[in-house]
């Protein structure tokens, strides 16, 4: 039941960079979108990817409302810790109902 990882396309270094350069940059431009738009042309990442990373970055400072990063990493953990009780739960459901099963057919002894 190993999932494999994909590596992240960017990496952590690049995605703080694009961030930084966003507040840095911010006041030179008319909107948060035409910011956008033309830092992540200059990084060559998507205006939406640089747009996530920032709004991240701003809760994970708690600039912004809403789950930190570290948050969403328990919370993942606490979800796959939750599938993996459920599964063993089932299982032990399904074997309990087999022995019990089969103790029924087991002919009567006095």
């Amino acid at each position: 039941m190993d999932q494999k990882t994909v590596p992240p396309r960017y990496t952590a270094e690049f995605r703080e960079r694009g961030v930084r350069l966003f507040r840095d940059h911010r006041s030179d431009y008319d909107s948060d979108n035409a910011a956008y738009c033309a830092i992540a042309s200059k990084l060559g990442c998507s205006k939406d990817s640089l747009r996530a990373w920032c709004v991240q970055a701003a809760r994970d400072a708690g600039e912004r409302a809403g789950p930190t990063s570290e948050d969403k990493a328990r919370i993942k953990a606490l979800e796959r810790e939750n599938r993996e009780l459920r599964q063993a739960n089932e299982i032990l459901k399904k074997a309990s109902a087999y022995f019990a099963q089969a103790e029924l057919d087991r002919p009567f002894r006095k």
